[in-house]
C-alpha cells in the first residue's frame, strides 16, 4: 500500500460524503417551497443511511464481487466478507476502496430525488431508492468498473467503455430513472412557485463543486499527475458551464439568475465526469462551454415538450450532461465510438427497464404520491410533523 494513496483517497471519500450531505441537500432544499426543504433534506439524509448499510451488506459484493460473472459480481463479499483492515485493493486497503464506492452509491439515487420532491410519498423514496441500488445501480457498476462485459476485455474487446468517474454508472442512470418515476408520478399541482431559497441553491453548489474534485480526483485511486489533472480539468469545465449557461439565459430571457448560473456549474461538472481522466483544460473548456448551452436547451426539451415535470431538471442536468461527456471522449479520439455508444444504449435499456419496473412494483405497495392535502400544505409538517421556518419568532 502507498500512504500517500490511501491519505488522497480518505480526503476523496469524505469529499464525495460532503456532496449529498449537505451539498445535494441544500442545492435541490433551495429549489423547492418553503414548506418542503425539510422533506428534501429528509429524502438526502434517510437515503445516504441506507444506502450506507445496503451497500455493505449487498452492493459491493454486487459491484465488486469477483465469484459471479461479466454481468453480476455475486454475494462473495456480502457483509464485507473476507474484506479486513489488511485487505489492499490496487494500492488502497480494500475497506477504503469500499468507503469511497460508498459515497457514490449514496449520491446517485439521491440525485434522483430531486425529480419527485414536493409530492412523493416517503415510504416510496426509502422502498425505491434501496431496490434500485441493489438491481439497478450495483450491477452497472460491475460492467463498467468492476471488470464486467462492458469494461475492458468485455464485448467491445480489449478497449472497453471509458467512464472515468461516472457519465454512465452515475449520471446516465440516475437522470433516466428521476425522468421516468417524473412521468408515472405526473406534474406538481403548483408548478409556478419560485425557489425559496436561491442562497441555499448557490451554497449547496459550492459545496456540491467541491465535493466534486474528490469525486473526479478520487477516481483516479491514487495520488499522482492523474488526479492532479482530474481535479483541474473538472473546475475548468464547472467555471465555463456557469458562465455559458448564464450568457445563454441572458440572450433568451433577458437576464442571468443566480440559479441559472449554479445550475450551470453543475451541468460542467456533469459532463466532465465520465472524461476527467482523459482529456485536458482546453478538452475541458470546450466540454464545459457546450454544456451550460446544452443542458439548458434540454431543461426546456423535457419541461415544455416532454411535459414532464422533472421538477429539479435531473435528467436535463445530470442525465444529458453525462450523456455527452461519455460521447465527447470518443470525440477527442481517446476512445472508441462504438464503446461509448453502444454502453449508454445497453446502460440506458436496462435502467428503463428496471426503473419502471420497480415504480410500477413498489407504488403498487406503498403508494407513489401523497394525497392533495398533504401536497397542498406541504410535506415537511404534513408528513414529518415539522416546519423549517417559524414565522412567528
Amino acid at each position: 500500500m502507498v500512504g500517500a494513496d490511501t491519505a488522497w483517497i480518505i480526503v476523496a471519500t469524505a469529499l464525495v460524503l460532503f456532496m449529498t450531505l449537505p451539498g445535494l441537500a441544500l442545492f435541490y432544499g433551495g429549489l423547492v417551497r418553503s414548506r418542503n426543504v425539510l422533506s428534501v433534506f429528509m429524502h438526502c439524509y434517510a437515503i445516504a443511511c441506507l444506502m450506507s448499510i445496503l451497500w455493505m451488506a449487498f452492493g459491493y459484493s454486487i459491484a465488486f464481487g469477483t465469484g459471479g460473472s461479466g454481468y453480476w459480481g455475486g454475494f462473495g463479499k456480502a457483509f464485507l466478507s473476507g474484506v479486513t483492515a489488511d485487505s489492499v485493493f490496487l494500492t488502497l486497503p480494500e475497506v477504503l476502496f469500499f468507503a469511497f464506492q460508498m459515497t457514490f452509491a449514496i449520491i446517485t439515487p439521491a440525485l434522483i430525488a430531486g425529480a419527485y420532491v414536493e409530492r412523493v410519498n416517503f415510504a416510496f423514496v426509502l422502498s425505491f431508492s434501496a431496490l434500485w441500488m441493489l438491481f439497478c445501480y450495483a450491477p452497472v457498476v460491475h460492467w463498467v468498473w468492476g471488470g464486467g462485459f462492458l469494461a475492458d476485455g468485455g464485448i467491445f474487446g480489449e478497449t472497453g467503455v471509458k467512464d472515468f468517474a461516472g457519465g454512465i454508472v452515475v449520471h446516465e442512470t440516475a437522470g433516466l430513472a428521476a425522468l421516468i418515476i417524473a412521468f408515472f408520478l405526473g406534474p406538481r399541482r403548483n408548478k409556478s412557485t419560485p425557489p425559496h431559497n436561491p442562497g441555499y441553491v448557490m451554497i449547496g453548489a459550492a459545496m456540491l463543486w467541491v465535493g466534486w474534485f474528490g469525486f473526479n480526483g478520487g477516481s483516479q485511486l491514487a495520488a499522482d499527475g492523474g488526479a492532479a489533472m482530474a481535479v483541474t480539468v473538472t473546475h475548468i469545465s464547472a467555471a465555463a458551464g456557469s458562465l455559458t449557461w448564464a450568457f445563454w439565459e441572458k440572450i433568451k430571457y433577458g437576464r442571468a439568475s443566480l440559479v441559472g448560473l449554479v445550475t450551470g456549474t453543475i451541468a460542467g461538472l456533469a459532463s466532465i465526469t465520465p472524461a476527467s481522466g482523459f482529456v485536458g483544460p482546453i478538452e475541458a473548456l470546450i466540454i464545459g462551454s457546450i454544456a451550460g448551452i446544452l443542458c439548458q436547451e434540454a431543461v426546456t426539451l423535457v419541461r415544455n415538450i416532454l411535459q414532464i415535470d422533472d421538477t429539479l431538471d435531473v435528467f436535463a442536468v445530470h442525465g444529458v450532461g453525462g450523456i455527452f461527456g461519455t460521447i465527447i471522449i470518443a470525440a477527442f479520439g481517446e476512445a472508441i465510438w462504438a464503446a461509448q455508444i453502444g454502453s449508454l444504449l445497453i446502460v440506458g435499456v436496462f435502467t428503463c427497464i428496471v426503473t419502471t419496473v420497480l415504480v410500477k412494483l413498489v407504488g403498487a405497495i406503498t403508494g407513489l404520491r401523497v394525497d392533495l392535502e398533504s401536497e397542498t400544505n406541504g410535506l415537511d409538517l404534513s408528513v414529518h410533523g415539522e416546519r423549517a421556518y417559524d414565522m412567528n419568532s
